[in-house]
C-alpha cells in the first residue's frame, strides 16, 4: 500500500465547472468602476463591449461573425438559439452525454420538431457523424463535458451545407481549435475554460445564422429572455454589449481579468498548449497505473479539458456499479479531507470513476502532485 504523499497540489480545485480561477487570481485585481451603475451607462457598456471584443480576439473569430452575451450561462445561450432558429429545416441531433441529451429532449419534448433525426451513442464513443446531411440543421457538442469525449475534427460537416450547425462549445472554447468556417451558431459560458463566474453565456453567429434570424420566425412562442431576433440587424447594439437582461458587472470584470490573462499566456495557442500539457500528465499516470483507464479509449476523441476516468484492472473486476460508485465516494472524501483534491466526482450519469479538469487555468505541476494522492486514496478506500 502506498504511503501518504508528502506534497499536495498548491490548489486542490479540479472541478469541471465552475472551474478554478486563473493562476495568481486575486479579488483586488478586478476593476470596480462599473459596479453599482446602470449597465446602460457608458462605462459598464464599454466593459461589456470589451468582453465581446477580447473574447473574439482570443478565439480568433472571423471578422464577419458576431458575438453576443446571453443570460443563463451556456444552457441559456444554446436554448435561446434553439428556440429562435430551429424549425426552418429538418434537424439532426448528435448526442453522446448528458448535455447533448438535454438538447435532444428540448428538440423532442419542448419544441416538438416534426422532422428530427436522432444519433446517439453511450458513454465512451461518438455517434456516426458521417450521417449528417448538408440540407439539415445539425446540433452537437464539441466537447462532451460529462463523457470526456470531443469531436476530433469538423471534416464531417459539409462546406456546401444548406442547414446551420449548432455547436455547444462550452468546455471547448479557449482550449480547443474551433473551425469557425464549419460553425454557424456556437455557444459557451464564462465559467469553463477561463474560470469565470457562472452567470452569462455567449453565442457566436455566422452571417448565415444572422440571415436565419432575419428570415425565419418559428411557430412556437419565444420568451423575451430567449429572443435573439435583434441580432439579425447588422447594426444591432447586442454586438456592442447590449444584453437581453441585466448583466452582472462583477462577473463581467472577472471575465475581463481572465481574458487579459489569456492574452498574456499567448492567446489561443498558449491556452491550448496548457490544456494539452495537463492532459499529458494524466495520460502518463494512467499508462503506468493498472487500476484506472480513460472512458475515451480513442486518443483522438479524448478531451483535453474534462478528463473522465473509469476503474479498470483486477482490483475492481468483481465490483458492480454500486460498489464502484461507493469506491469513488470514499476516494473523493479522503482526498477532500486531506486537502489534495476537491470536486472530482464523475457526472452522476457517467460511468463510476473520476473526472478531473485539465483546462488552461490548471497548472501541470498540480496534476503531477495529484497523481500520487489518487494512488493513495484508491488503496485506502479499497482497504
Amino acid at each position: 500500500m502506498p504511503s501518504q504523499p508528502s506534497i499536495r497540489p498548491s490548489d486542490p480545485r479540479f472541478s469541471c465547472g465552475p472551474t478554478r480561477k486563473r493562476p495568481g487570481w486575486e479579488l483586488p485585481a478586478l476593476g470596480t468602476g462599473s459596479l453599482g451603475r446602470s449597465h446602460r451607462a457608458s462605462l459598464p457598456k464599454q466593459r461589456l463591449g470589451e468582453a465581446i471584443e477580447r473574447a473574439g480576439a482570443i478565439l480568433e473569430i472571423p471578422a464577419d461573425y458576431r458575438v453576443i452575451i446571453t443570460p443563463a450561462s451556456d444552457t441559456g445561450a444554446f436554448e435561446a438559439a434553439m428556440w429562435c432558429m430551429l424549425g426552418a429545416r429538418g434537424a439532426d441531433v448528435f448526442s453522446w452525454d448528458a448535455f447533448g441529451d438535454r438538447w435532444l429532449k428540448d428538440a423532442q419534448n419542448e419544441l416538438k420538431l416534426p422532422d428530427l433525426r436522432v444519433f446517439h451513442a453511450p458513454y465512451g464513443g461518438l455517434p456516426d457523424l458521417s450521417q449528417a446531411e448538408p440540407a439539415r440543421d445539425i446540433l452537437f457538442t464539441w466537447n462532451a463535458t460529462a463523457a470526456g469525449l470531443k469531436v476530433p475534427h469538423a471534416d464531417w460537416i459539409s462546406d456546401k451545407r444548406e442547414g446551420l450547425t449548432f455547436c455547444d462549445a462550452t468546455s471547448a472554447a479557449f482550449a480547443m481549435d474551433l473551425p469557425w468556417d464549419k460553425l454557424d451558431v456556437t455557444s459557451f459560458s464564462w465559467q469553463k475554460c477561463l474560470g469565470g463566474e457562472a452567470q452569462h453565456g455567449m453565442i457566436v453567429l455566422s452571417p448565415r445564422a444572422r440571415a436565419r434570424l432575419r428570415d425565419w420566425r418559428p411557430a412556437w412562442p419565444v420568451p423575451g429572455i430567449f429572443s435573439l431576433f435583434d441580432a439579425a440587424n447588422e447594426q444591432s447594439a447586442m454586438f456592442e454589449g447590449s444584453t437581453i437582461n441585466t448583466p452582472s458587472l462583477l462577473a463581467t470584470e472577472d471575465f475581463l481579468d481572465a481574458l487579459r490573462w489569456a492574452a498574456r499566456e499567448g492567446g489561443l495557442s498558449g491556452l491550448i498548449a496548457r490544456s494539452q500539457a495537463n492532459l499529458a500528465v494524466l495520460e502518463a499516470w494512467v499508462e503506468r497505473t493498472p487500476w484506472i483507464d480513460f472512458v475515451a479509449q480513442d486518443t483522438a476523441l479524448r478531451s483535453n479539458t474534462s478528463v473522465t476516468l473509469k476503474f479498470a484492472g483486477p482490483g475492481t473486476a468483481d465490483f458492480d456499479d454500486e460498489a464502484l460508485r461507493a469506491l469513488t465516494k470514499r476516494m473523493t472524501q479522503l482526498l477532500e479531507r486531506e486537502g489534495a483534491a476537491l470536486d472530482i466526482l464523475p457526472y452522476p450519469k457517467a460511468p463510476p470513476g473520476l473526472r478531473i479538469w485539465c483546462g488552461p487555468t490548471i497548472d501541470a505541476d498540480d496534476l503531477a502532485a495529484l497523481c500520487p494522492w489518487l494512488d493513495w486514496a484508491y488503496e485506502e478506500a479499497r482497504g
